[in-house]
């Protein structure tokens, strides 16, 4: 309890010390006092219990409280009567008794009415054996009030009805004390308000069974030991509605199944067996006193049982729920890798015989990370939620739909080897999934890459969808939102990948990485204007490595932030040394250096190139960024943020391969670039009344309007850099002026201010 939870329990508990020392006084004070100390312990429970729930309780929480509130003034109501009309008090009792016991019985059912909404505002499970415990329990009890009160007051041949209908109240004491032994056994928090209502349901209890006794001349006791005792309701059960901790009465509460507890386990034996027992050992009665024993004791073996067969049951049900959660997706409820392996497995089994093909859809959301990485995971979940729906409407019934990875489903088939069934299904799914998603955010497009893998038996379920993964990465490397056939060629391809990777991981400490630069020049005055920074990789198991293989790799498995960080410190240090050799005369150089997707995306670039211009002292407008369309438009609203970041440093952005994306010119003017680089795609025909050049002029005009500069890549021929020249083009690069080398042979660019 915190310590703020402990001072407002403070009212609870100074009600319960003032209600135990009126108590103390009302038993061991002189009988004159008797009276008052009732008059004021039942005014002072009155009040808390108008007090209590208006301050522990929303409004809508407080109906147990009123009905229980409302059954304190029905005692009170009775105790005035039993006080202003003695002959109510006679005993034996005569018909005057049933005035105030009316008010009693009403006030009983408002009690139990109130432990009863409790009850269900704590909503105990359905397979929680409280239910069932508490019923043996209050079976218990009503066997040995029947055995010990009523049946004897029946039997007792002085007895009028009144003193017999007396003699049934402990039977309402053991229907309340079943719903308290509810709320105890269901679960939930146990706390001082349940132990309260717990103490003084029994303490009721005991009066009425001793008020019983007494009127069926069985036990001498006082009234006052009676009227202590229903005293105590009126210290425990407001004290429980002062307490902070009242609110878990009536709020949902979390039931954690726990091994019976060792008491648990002596309470339900001793009321299985004593009145077993009991029946066994006194002697024969009446014909109507034994039926109603072997009834009850009949009752406590079925509800015995019931408790045997509703725990077994309940244990079933929890394996099969564990067990779907082993072979079923959490999220979209789909079946997993596991359950997917079993069922291609057993289909294989037959699929010799039976002349079955066994076909596999691997189908990979695209670009799904944009989805989590702008909307959220939330978005995220529904929209993989919506797709497994949509999934399940394409297929057959005896097809199976799972989910293996985070946005990755797999389909499979069993069909004859003639039907193309997996090809018109990937064909319907590209479609079905092209479709606008409704979420949550509003509508939703996607795509998918879809790799299909075939078996006619003998293959493992696990190769097969490997072999489906592997055609999937086939198709999104063709472009995505397409379908790919495996084939034995994309397994030696995957080989030669892996092989790749494993080699490329510690490259970079292994010194295996170099950079290379390619000049960038200016076409005006063909002066140098810079260099463009190039990652080459040399393995000496795999010899030079292309960058078009290894950085794709680099990419996906996010070794790129690595060494692209390494790569700009590398150009940044080289431009330093080169700009000291030339001396502080000559024309500034810059250094181009490209920046993966996965570093735009990533929060520590923008430190990377902060650090990097502290260590080396370059002027910000010397070091160039470049960056990609598509990485771009990935998420824009993500890349603006690092890219006016790193604007707001001073550094030069570059949309790098123009013309190869979405060219799109009103995300362009939102960007902070001041350099567009010109994809050699556009260059290789220019000067020759090529189709590209109208495309060019166009690309030109429009920057130049927007006041960037423009670099044409891929400059090979003196007709391209001429044509370039007259159309205004700022700078070229490209094999004209030299390739990418190591520093060590581009010294003749930095030695001379103008290029041969």
């Amino acid at each position: 309890m915190t310590r703020v939870d402990a001072i407002s329990a403070r009212p609870a508990w100074l009600h319960v010390l003032i209600g135990s020392a009126l108590l103390a006084v009302f038993f061991l004070g002189p009988e004159w006092v008797q009276t008052p100390v009732s008059v004021v312990v039942m005014i002072l429970g009155m009040a808390a219990l108008y007090v209590g729930p208006r301050r522990n309780l929303q409004p809508a929480d407080r109906l147990p409280w009123r009905l229980i509130r409302f059954a304190g003034y029905m005692f009170i109501v009775a105790s005035v009567i039993r006080a202003l009309v003695p002959s109510t008090m006679a005993t034996p009792v005569t018909a005057m008794s049933l005035i105030p016991n009316s008010f009693i019985l009403l006030a009983y059912l408002c009690i139990g009415f109130a432990f009863t909404v409790m009850l269900r505002r704590r909503r105990a499970a359905e397979d929680d054996p409280a239910r069932i415990d508490a019923l043996l329990v209050g079976l218990a009890a009503a066997f040995l009030t029947w055995t010990f009160v009523i049946a004897p007051a029946i039997d007792s041949a002085g007895l009028t009805p009144f003193q017999i209908l007396d003699a049934l109240f402990p039977i309402i004491d053991v229907v309340l004390l079943v719903l308290v032994a509810q709320l105890m056994l269901a679960g939930g928090a146990q706390n001082p308000p349940l132990w309260m209502l717990i103490v003084a349901a029994g303490a009721m209890f005991v009066a009425d069974l001793l008020f019983s006794l007494r009127d069926a001349l069985i036990v001498d006791v006082s009234q006052a030991t009676i009227t202590g005792l229903f005293l105590v309701l009126f210290v425990l059960i407001p004290a429980s509605a002062l307490h902070p901790s009242s609110r878990s009465l009536v709020e949902p509460q979390q039931i954690v199944v726990r091994d019976m507890s060792p008491v648990r386990l002596v309470v339900i034996g001793f009321v299985v067996t004593v009145p077993t027992v009991i029946t066994s050992l006194m002697p024969l009665g009446s014909f109507a006193n034994d039926l109603t024993r072997a009834g009850l004791c009949a009752l406590l073996v079925l509800l015995t049982l019931a408790r045997v067969v509703r725990s077994n049951n309940s244990r079933v049900r929890a394996e099969r729920a564990t067990r779907r959660r082993a072979t079923h997706d959490a999220l979209t409820d789909l079946p997993n890798r596991e359950l997917l392996s079993e069922t291609v497995a057993r289909w294989a089994d037959r699929a010799t015989e039976e002349h079955l093909e066994i076909s596999l859809l691997f189908i990979d959301l695209d670009r799904f990370k944009m989805i989590n990485d702008h909307w959220g995971h939330q978005v995220g979940d529904e929209l993989l939620c919506a797709v497994a729906g949509r999934l399940g409407e394409q297929v057959r019934a005896e097809d199976v739909v799972a989910r293996i990875g985070g946005d990755e489903f797999v389909i499979a088939l069993a069909s004859p080897s003639h039907l193309r069934l997996a090809e018109s299904l990937a064909d319907r799914l590209l479609d079905e999934l092209a479709r606008p998603f409704e979420l949550s955010v509003g509508d939703v497009v996607i795509s998918a890459s879809i790799g299909v893998a075939k078996s006619t038996g003998g293959a493992h379920a696990l190769e097969l969808i490997r072999d489906a993964d592997t055609a999937m990465y086939k198709a999104k490397g063709s472009g995505r939102n397409a379908y790919a056939m495996f084939d034995t060629s994309l397994r030696e391809q995957l080989r030669d990948r892996v092989k790749l990777e494993q080699s490329l991981r510690g490259a970079l400490e292994r010194g295996e990485l170099a950079v290379h630069f390619q000049p960038i020049v200016d076409l005006a005055t063909e002066e140098l204007d810079g260099f463009e920074a190039l990652m080459r990789w040399y393995s000496p198991e795999l010899g030079f490595v292309s960058p078009i293989e290894f950085i794709p790799i680099a990419e996906e498995t996010g070794m790129i932030e690595e060494m692209g960080a390494w790569l700009l410190r590398e150009s940044a240090h080289q431009l330093l040394t080169w700009t000291g050799i030339r001396g502080p005369g000559a024309r500034p150089l810059h250094v181009s250096v490209n920046v993966a997707v996965r570093q735009l995306r990533d929060g520590t670039l923008v430190k990377i190139v902060d650090d990097v211009l502290r260590e080396t002292g370059l002027p910000p407008n010397a070091l160039w960024l470049e960056i990609t369309e598509s990485g771009v438009m990935e998420d824009i609203e993500a890349a603006l943020l690092t890219l006016n970041a790193l604007h707001a440093l001073g550094v030069t952005l570059c949309i790098d391969d123009f013309g190869t994306g979405y060219s799109s010119l009103s995300y362009l003017h939102r960007l902070p670039v001041g350099i567009v680089k010109i994809d050699r795609s556009f260059i290789n025909d220019v000067g020759q009344a090529g189709t590209n050049e109208p495309i060019v002029r166009a690309v030109l005009a429009m920057t130049h309007a927007m006041g960037h500069r423009v670099v044409a890549e891929g400059v090979e021929t003196e007709l391209q850099r001429d044509w370039l020249r007259d159309q205004g083009c700022d700078l070229v690069q490209g094999w004209l002026y030299g390739k990418a080398d190591r520093p060590a042979n581009l010294t003749h660019w930095i030695e001379r201010p103008v290029a041969a």
